[in-house]
């Protein structure tokens, strides 16, 4: 019988090559043992986060799961931004604009007495759709550095309209009286806050698994390595890479929602460059192209500047303060150090050979 093949069926099957670099088989013929070997580091990641709550009754006060929820929440962000850096190659310099989106729409509505979770998040990705689109149509018309300076520019451009608009607050920023409502759940209790956190972030790096194995995310990995190669296989690259875009900014708008309720405070800081910067590096030290180091880096970022702007161990001498008053010294040496001695970052090297497609 003749062959049934397609030009596109052909494709799809050249293109894990193509994204890898190699001859590797893809994911799905992998042994079940080394799938389970893979699966472990991230296992073990959120059994850890759901001890927090515990340890925190145990200890008597709130302060660590506060301090865990901003992780998961800026690991959140930092997840979707992987999404585009990591798996598609596109260095976006301005994904904090979408941060801020999710902030103020919780921010505005609440100030006119909208307090439902779901209308906010209806706002909200309703916004963010529509930024991104725009933005990434913009943007992906050009490459390289050309499109780390449109995305810069767009979130400077945001920023500064956040500052214009003084009846919110302006540069000073947004107080949100209270947090938004969720029928059957309390979450002005930091508990249930952080459980919501927790699921969410769990359903959002399930979602982004099943994306990166699927069709569309093996296209937007072909397209990290050669567009034009993918041009050439069929492949509207463009297209494939501007709804990665919007899919990768409506995750980091529901973080900005998230970061609302936490901090009950919407500001334009939110969307400044240097957030933007933080995203990037913390898909840097988790570990470009995994599922979970964006949440391992989002981790380490927040908890050793926790760590050494506060200094709770004594050290001798006026070593504490030292480091205390030149934290981003010190921080910043430990970048240095993750860039050039753990070159997949944190979470990747405790992940198999392959684990970029984890």
């Amino acid at each position: 019988m003749p062959s049934t093949s397609t030009p596109q069926t052909m494709a799809m099957d050249a293109i894990p090559h193509l994204a890898t670099g190699s001859s590797q088989v893809p994911p799905a013929a992998l042994p079940s043992k080394r799938r389970t070997g893979q699966a472990l580091p991230a296992i073990g990641i959120f059994l850890l986060l759901c001890l927090v709550p515990f340890v925190s009754h145990m200890l008597g006060h709130t302060y660590y799961l506060d301090l865990v929820s901003r992780m998961m929440i800026l690991g959140l962000a930092a997840i979707g931004l992987n999404i585009i850096l990591g798996y598609g190659g596109m260095v976006s310099f301005g994904h904090a604009l979408y941060l801020g989106v999710g902030a103020y729409a919780v921010g505005i509505l609440s100030q006119y007495g909208v307090h439902s979770a779901l209308l906010q998040l209806v706002v909200a990705f309703a916004a963010g759709t529509v930024i991104a689109y725009g933005v990434g149509y913009i943007c992906l018309k050009v490459s390289g550095m050309a499109f780390i300076m449109i995305t810069l520019a767009f979130a400077q451009m945001f920023y500064f309209l956040a500052i214009s608009l003084k009846q919110y607050g302006g540069d000073d920023g947004l107080q949100i009286a209270a947090r938004s409502h969720i029928p059957g759940i309390d979450i002005g209790d930091p508990y249930q806050f952080y459980v919501l956190v927790l699921a969410i972030l769990a359903l959002v790096a399930f979602l982004s698994h099943r994306l990166i194995r699927s069709r569309f995310g093996t296209v937007i990995r072909g397209c990290k390595q050669n567009t034009r190669r993918m041009y050439a296989l069929g492949f509207c690259s463009r297209r494939y890479q501007l709804l990665a875009y919007v899919i990768s900014a409506q995750i980091v708008v529901l973080a900005g929602a998230l970061l609302a309720n936490l901090a009950l405070f919407a500001s334009p800081s939110y969307m400044s460059w240097t957030l933007s910067g933080d995203l990037i590096l913390m898909c840097v030290l988790g570990g470009l192209g995994t599922l979970l180091g964006p949440l391992v880096g989002a981790a380490a970022f927040v908890g050793l500047e926790e760590f050494l702007s506060t200094m709770p161990i004594e050290l001798p001498g006026s070593a504490t303060e030292l480091i205390t008053t030149h934290w981003l010294g010190f921080f910043g040496v430990f970048i240095v150090l993750v860039v050039i001695f753990m070159r997949r970052g944190i979470y990747g090297i405790f992940t198999a050979k392959g684990g970029d497609h984890d």
